[in-house]
């Protein structure tokens, strides 16, 4: 069988081609450069919780180096002072402990100084509610890395450099690609994916038009090492009264001292000198320090950000990930998020069409999950952007309060609401169509499963996260007690041995998990979930032919397979590159 080609190596297509050998494919990474990444302090990145586990599952070594953070926030408004919550208060939400640092959180009530726990909540000295856990912070360079060094220790990955595309060719068997560069020659592979950014060569040969918004946002960034009030904690001060502060400035710790300075800049200003840059520096120090104190200016840029989304993401056997797809980040949102989140949903579906052969629907559903994600992101920020940035128009669609104003910049920089929280499906055309034994739980359907305790049948007890991404789906059975007793008994016992069997005859593999509980099910409950851990469906007990049902409309219905050669051609694991 012919490898998966990916063109570009950034941190979408590494993540991708881990995907897809982690699951037993062989993968071709086309690289432009020269396999090396020149480190950019001010050039980070921010994970939310599900990126980050995706990253932690397929090796990637950096994400608790030194590099890495996880960070909460605070927020900082004009002639408002900071204060810490209650000791009390402040016990009750720390969240659990993360690669380095405190966890505190946006917070997002009345007074400026609220601060929240991962996972905890946000207290505004009167009331307290609950918010998602902190996102990770690191520098992109580092990321990069870490998937650079887990895809060169996998032998089903081949890193090819210096190798820029430049001819695209499909037929019904697969596709042709060619590469110039000093070993310029043809590869031959299944499929391909352009993974390649925002001038995604990719794209441009399958024809696919890239509409969008133009300087959406502009920032001025800088990295430096300097000792700020708020150690590991970041940072929004909105409308600073001190010259040159803008509308806007960040920080975000990184490790070692290091900070990522951001100033939201007019979107059509004059252009940012670096005198100009190092006054906001020092300006910005002494606004939060009271005098500016020693600092080392490590890195500088001015980035600006734009609205895109490519017309199609599917054009036969190619397939468009990443800034290649689509480019936000206004607001707070996170392109890098949202393309690594292209890559754990493609990569179990290719992986699928590689092993098994897969139907066009399987394949035709990674455009209509994922771009309508994407654009329903893409809207949600356009809106709050006339809100946030109109001034106007803050009462008519928010009256009478600043608390939604904050809330809506909550949203995208901590992971929830509209702007940040991880995307469901449930109009997907893998979603099965209604019966009486569907349930419901407290997760809707198509929606990330909840990270619970579960056991497998060979007696190992893990997070059900850590099951993900194995090219399986997941049968998770809800039986409470079963935590006491011991193996031998309960897999024998009620109604496991009826479920195995049900599970063992299931059209895709299919894995086995055994739970306590699960928020909003009741005992001998049964949920499917999708190797990218989404939930399919739940039943009200062990209901072998719907859950066979669900399973089959989870693939896409069966594999369309044109002819016997294919048959024995997805029988053949190794990769044969031209």
């Amino acid at each position: 069988m012919d490898p998966v080609i990916v063109v570009g190596a950034g941190p979408v297509g590494l993540a991708l081609s881990l995907c897809l050998a982690t699951q037993g494919v062989a993968v071709v990474v086309l690289d432009e450069g020269a396999g090396t990444d020149d480190p950019r302090p001010a050039r980070t990145a921010v994970l939310r919780p599900d990126t980050a586990a995706l990253m932690a599952r397929l090796g990637c070594s950096t994400l608790r180096d030194e590099g890495a953070r996880w960070v909460g926030w605070r927020q900082l408004r004009r002639k408002q002072q900071m204060r810490q919550l209650p000791l009390g208060e402040a016990d009750e939400v720390r969240g659990a402990g993360g690669a380095g640092g405190a966890e505190t959180g946006f917070g997002a009530g009345a007074d400026a100084g609220a601060v929240a726990g991962a996972g905890g909540t946000v207290g505004d000295g009167e009331r307290a509610e609950p918010v998602h856990p902190s996102p990770l912070h690191l520098p992109q360079h580092a990321l990069t890395r870490g998937l650079r060094d887990a895809a060169a220790r996998h032998d089903l990955v081949r890193l090819v450099t210096d190798s820029r595309l430049d001819s695209l060719e499909q037929d019904a068997r697969g596709v042709t690609v060619h590469t110039r560069g000093p070993g310029a020659t043809w590869w031959r592979g299944s499929h391909v994916v352009g993974c390649d950014g925002a001038r995604s060569t990719v794209r441009k040969l399958l024809g696919v038009r890239f509409p969008g918004r133009t300087a959406v946002e502009r920032h001025a960034v800088a990295a430096l090492r300097v000792e700020l009030p708020w150690p590991g904690e970041a940072v929004l001060h909105r409308q600073p009264p001190w010259r040159g502060g803008g509308q806007e400035v960040s920080a975000r710790p990184l490790a070692d001292g290091v900070w990522r300075l951001d100033w939201l800049l007019p979107a059509r200003g004059d252009l940012v000198t670096p005198e100009a840059l190092v006054a906001r520096v020092r300006d910005t120090l002494a606004g939060w320090c009271g005098v500016t104190p020693p600092y080392d200016l490590l890195d500088t840029g001015v980035y600006t950000l734009h609205h895109r989304l490519a017309r199609r993401w599917r054009v036969g056997r190619a397939f468009l990930a990443g800034d290649a797809a689509h480019l936000l980040g206004a607001l707070g949102t996170q392109g890098l998020d949202e393309g690594l989140r292209d890559a754990e949903n493609l990569g179990w579906k290719l992986a699928h069409a590689w092993h098994h052969g897969a139907s066009e629907t399987l394949l035709d559903s990674y455009q209509a999950e994922r771009r309508t994600a994407v654009a329903a992101r893409l809207r949600a920020a356009d809106q709050s952007l006339t809100i946030l940035r109109g001034g106007g128009g803050l009462r008519t669609y928010l009256p009478g309060t600043a608390r939604g104003h904050d809330s809506l910049l909550a949203d995208g920089h901590l992971g929830s609401g509209p702007l940040g929280a991880p995307p469901a499906y449930p109009h997907s055309p893998l979603a099965p169509p209604y019966a009486e034994a569907h349930t419901t739980v407290d997760t809707r359907t198509g929606a990330p499963v909840e990270d619970v305790v579960v056991t497998a049948p060979d007696g190992t007890t893990v997070r059900l996260r850590d099951r993900l991404g194995r090219g399986k789906v997941l049968v998770v059975l809800v039986a409470p007690g079963t935590g006491v007793w011991d193996r031998r008994h309960w897999l024998t016992a009620g109604v496991m041995p009826r479920l195995a069997k049900a599970v063992a005859g299931l059209p895709s593999p299919a894995e086995l998990l055994v739970t306590e509980s699960y928020p909003g099910a009741s005992a001998h409950s049964v949920l499917l979930v999708r190797p990218d851990g989404h939930l399919v469906v739940a039943f009200g007990g062990v209901r072998p032919d719907e859950l066979y049902a669900a399973a089959d409309a989870a693939r896409g219905g069966a594999p369309e397979i044109s002819s016997s050669r294919d048959r024995s051609d997805r029988s053949d694991r190794t990769a044969n590159i031209n």
